[in-house]
C-alpha cells in the first residue's frame, strides 16, 4: 500500500537522495497500479512462476520502510534477499547496510535472488537510477536460488523472504547454517499466503528449532521470525 508522509506518517528514509526517494516513489505507485489489475491468488499454483515473470510484486512501501528501520536498528549489514524481483526493497536493504557498516564499521552486502534473467536487468537498471552509492552492496545472484545461495554467503544477520512460497523453506534451510544469533527473518504476506507458507510455519514453529515467530499486522500480514541456535 502506499502512505502518506507527514507528521502523522514520518518517512525513515527522508535524508535519502531525493532521486532515491523519488524513484521509489513511482516504483510503488507502478507496483500498485498493476497489482490492481491482476489477483495474484487467482493464478493457479503450477502456472504462478510463468504469471508473475514480468510484474512487480514489490513488497508494499509500508513493509519496506518497517524492514528498513528494523535493519537500522539491529545493525544488520549482511543481508539475503530471496526474491528480488525488480529491485525495490532491495533499494531500502543496501541504504540500510550501507548506513550500518558506515556507522558501525565493517563491510556491508545485500545478496539478492532472482530466476528471470529479464526481471534482473530491469532491478539493474533502476538500480542504476537509484542516485546512490549504496546500491554498490548488492550481490545479485540470477538463477535458481537452491545453486545460487548453495556458497559464498559468510555470516547473515537478515533474511527476507519475499518470494514465491514453495521456495520460501528452501531457502530458509540453505541460509540458516550461516544466521548468526538473533538474526531476523522476515516473510511477507503470511495471512494471504499461509496455505503456500505452510511448511515453513511447520519448520519454524517446531519445538527446539531455536526460531521464534510473530505475526505484524500489516496488510495480508508480516511474519517476524528470529533464530537462535539451539544449544
Amino acid at each position: 500500500m502506499s502512505i502518506p508522509n507527514d507528521a502523522a506518517h514520518p518517512n525513515p528514509l527522508a535524508h535519502a537522495p531525493s532521486a532515491t526517494r523519488a524513484l521509489l516513489a513511482r516504483l510503488h505507485a507502478a507496483s500498485l497500479a498493476q497489482e490492481s489489475s491482476f489477483d495474484l491468488r487467482a493464478v493457479p499454483a503450477d502456472t504462478f512462476r510463468t504469471a508473475v515473470a514480468d510484474k512487480f510484486i514489490a513488497l508494499d512501501e509500508d513493509k519496506c520502510q518497517f524492514v528498513y528501520q528494523l535493519l537500522r536498528a539491529t545493525g544488520a549489514r549482511a543481508i539475503v534477499e530471496a526474491g528480488t524481483s525488480f529491485g525495490v526493497s532491495t533499494i531500502y536493504l543496501a541504504l540500510a547496510a550501507a548506513e550500518n557498516a558506515a556507522a558501525l564499521g565493517g563491510d556491508a552486502v545485500v545478496i539478492g535472488t532472482e530466476h528471470e534473467p529479464e526481471k534482473a536487468e530491469r532491478a539493474r537498471a533502476y538500480w542504476r537510477e537509484a542516485g546512490t552509492r549504496a546500491v554498490d552492496v548488492i550481490d545479485l545472484r540470477v538463477g535458481d536460488l537452491r545453486e545460487t545461495l548453495a556458497s559464498g554467503l559468510g555470516q547473515i544477520d537478515f533474511l527476507l523472504l519475499d518470494i514465491w512460497t514453495p521456495m520460501a523453506l528452501p531457502a530458509l534451510k540453505l541460509v540458516q547454517p550461516h544466521l548468526r544469533p538473533g538474526a531476523v527473518i522476515v516473510a511477507d504476506n503470511p495471512v494471504a499466503s499461509a496455505k503456500g507458507y505452510a511448511e515453513l510455519f511447520d519448520y519454524v514453529r517446531a519445538p527446539g528449532s531455536g526460531f521464534t515467530s510473530i505475526n505484524v499486522p500489516y496488510n495480508n500480514g508480516l511474519e517476524m521470525i528470529v533464530y537462535y541456535p539451539p544449544k
